[in-house]
């Protein structure tokens, strides 16, 4: 006799929240009904895979190891029904896409007419979240494909680049950098620099590029987004690098000015990412096409970012 769906999907909901009550919340059953499909569970493969009691509920070493089979199990029955889907009407459907923040909206706000207009018939449900988050999503099959940058640790996916978006200096108005035309990277160093907080793969990269030139000094400041970095440059608390995609958004601020690197300007790559089993190449490619529409042109004029 083998496990239905029904228990495969109560034993991750069990694991997941370490509460019966409220993985049968997430089921839509009441909690007697769930303990009821975990315990058959159990006694139809002949382990534990709770611990419980009145307070807690812990996944055992063999339960550990049939929740992540049975994550994958449902993942791939998932896409079974996509990959049907996706032959009756590969352009259509539900996708839900996965956005990291420091690229949501300075694109998505622009790219849901131009995708409406190529594909008519698809959902798109749009999800905000860090690399690290979206990728587990990615992998649970919560998320069918994420938009991110490429150069960060993603493990085993499928990519396709979009474009690279490069990295401009920002500084208030009167910062003696912000005189130059364009900025040296190796002038980035004994600069006061302000990054995201931890989580954002935009802040590895930035501080990589800071790394890179030695270096060493900079402010305890750990923004929540690019908005609030702008800002606090803005007001003369250090200096930043923004991806060229944010500029027409935060580059415009009062009191900000922006100037490119020189050669060879670093950059990030924005592109998609999704499960190597997914069946949907054709929907992704097509996506990227118009994506790649979006692609950021340059730096506004100084008129525009200077007060």
């Amino acid at each position: 006799m083998r496990p239905s769906v029904r228990q495969l999907e109560c034993l991750v909901a069990t694991a997941k929240h370490l509460s019966f009550r409220a993985a049968a919340r997430e089921c839509q059953i009441s909690q007697p009904a769930l303990s009821g499909q975990i315990a058959r569970l159990e006694e139809l493969l002949g382990v534990t895979l709770f611990e419980r009691n009145r307070r807690h509920v812990l996944v055992t070493p063999v339960g550990e190891q049939v929740v992540a089979r049975a994550r994958q199990l449902l993942t791939e029955l998932d896409e079974l029904g996509a990959a049907a889907g996706a032959h009756a009407q590969p352009l259509g459907g539900q996708l839900r896409l996965g956005v990291i923040p420091t690229i949501a909206p300075y694109v998505m706000p622009r790219a849901l007419s131009l995708i409406r207009g190529v594909c008519p018939e698809l959902e798109l449900l749009l999800r905000e979240e860090q690399t690290a988050r979206s990728l587990e999503l990615l992998h649970a099959g919560k998320l069918d494909a994420l938009l991110l940058a490429l150069e960060a640790e993603l493990g085993e996916v499928e990519t396709l680049p979009l474009f690279r978006d490069a990295f401009v200096f920002a500084a208030a108005a009167g910062h003696p950098l912000a005189q130059r035309k364009s900025i040296k990277p190796e002038e980035l160093t004994r600069q006061r620099v302000l990054l995201l907080e931890d989580g954002h793969c935009l802040k590895d990269q930035a501080w990589a590029i800071c790394q890179a030139q030695g270096v060493k000094d900079f402010v305890d400041f750990r923004a929540t987004s690019l908005g609030t970095l702008a800002q606090m440059v803005s007001n003369g608390a250090g200096i930043t690098l923004l991806p060229l995609l944010s500029l027409p958004s935060v580059g415009s601020l009062p009191g900000i000015v922006v100037r490119p690197f020189t050669k060879p300007v670093p950059y990030r790559t924005v592109g998609l990412a999704w499960r190597l089993t997914s069946p949907r190449r054709l929907l992704f490619e097509t996506l990227a096409t118009v994506l790649r529409q979006l692609a950021p042109a340059g730096i506004p004029s100084p008129r525009a970012t200077a007060s």
